[in-house]
């Protein structure tokens, strides 16, 4: 890799710069705004809205030194800490076709037994319904003990199989989102969406690095775009470890 390249590393949050929900090490952030900005220009792009990826980042006066923020997919995206656009999923779908997918999630999720709910089943954001069977509310040990259920029982899948044949001819993507939720957007709008905002700034290479990107996955889309090189990752540590390898550092 030249100098004269210009090169963005474009990282997911969830499992990629943090475990789920939680916030990113000093350490990790540090190395990530000193030595790799230093290299390359870097970027974040994650289904959670703009404050939700500002409080796992440690505050928006520090997510504002990512060159670029594409929150919520993309549809929301900022540059150098300025909000440049967004889009409105209710403008695309239109509130009956939105009513539908709410009411039809909230009663498929009535009827689902797990070892814990809590509230927030359904949390609306300017471009995405996000949907979670556990409910949002839930703390840190209620949400792990999902995860491990959800791993067994395949809670998640069966519910975007159930959405995905209700809302076939719908033109909407559902896909599992973070450790327990699923995202609901119109196709197009995966996090590939974000790619659009960057098409003129003439990067040789885009980097993205997510953990996410079997099918079904939320990572999935961009991981496999001929715009993009695909890195695979497993937690925030394999994240370091090829970031460390791309640009040869120690």
């Amino acid at each position: 890799m030249t100098s004269q390249k210009k090169v963005l590393y474009l990282f997911d949050v969830d499992g990629t710069l943090t475990k789920p929900r939680q916030k990113i090490t000093e350490e990790f952030r540090r190395f990530i705004l000193d030595e790799v900005k230093s290299k390359v220009d870097v970027g974040l792009v994650s289904g959670s809205d703009y404050m939700k990826i500002s409080e796992q980042m440690g505050g928006e006066d520090v997510v504002s030194n990512f060159n670029y923020v594409f929150s919520e997919n993309g549809l929301v995206h900022h540059k150098n800490g300025k909000k440049l656009s967004s889009e409105s999923i209710v403008n695309h779908l239109g509130e009956q076709k939105l009513q539908e997918v709410i009411n039809f999630a909230m009663g498929y999720m009535s009827n689902i037994k797990l070892p814990v709910k809590r509230g927030n089943f359904i949390e609306f954001r300017s471009s995405m319904l996000n949907i979670c069977p556990v409910g949002r509310s839930c703390n840190q040990i209620e949400r792990d003990q999902f995860s491990e259920y959800d791993s067994k029982h395949k809670v998640r899948h069966q519910f975007v199989e159930a959405l995905q044949s209700k809302f076939k001819d719908s033109g909407l993507k559902f896909a599992l989102g973070g450790q327990i939720s699923i995202d609901v957007f119109p196709i197009g709008w995966d996090k590939t969406y974000c790619l659009n905002h960057i098409a003129s700034e003439n990067f040789a290479e885009i980097h993205f690095f997510g953990d996410k990107t079997d099918p079904g996955g939320n990572d999935h889309e961009i991981y496999n775009d001929s715009r993009t090189v695909g890195h695979r990752v497993s937690s925030p540590s394999d994240t370091e470890m090829q970031v460390k390898k791309c640009l040869n550092v120690e």
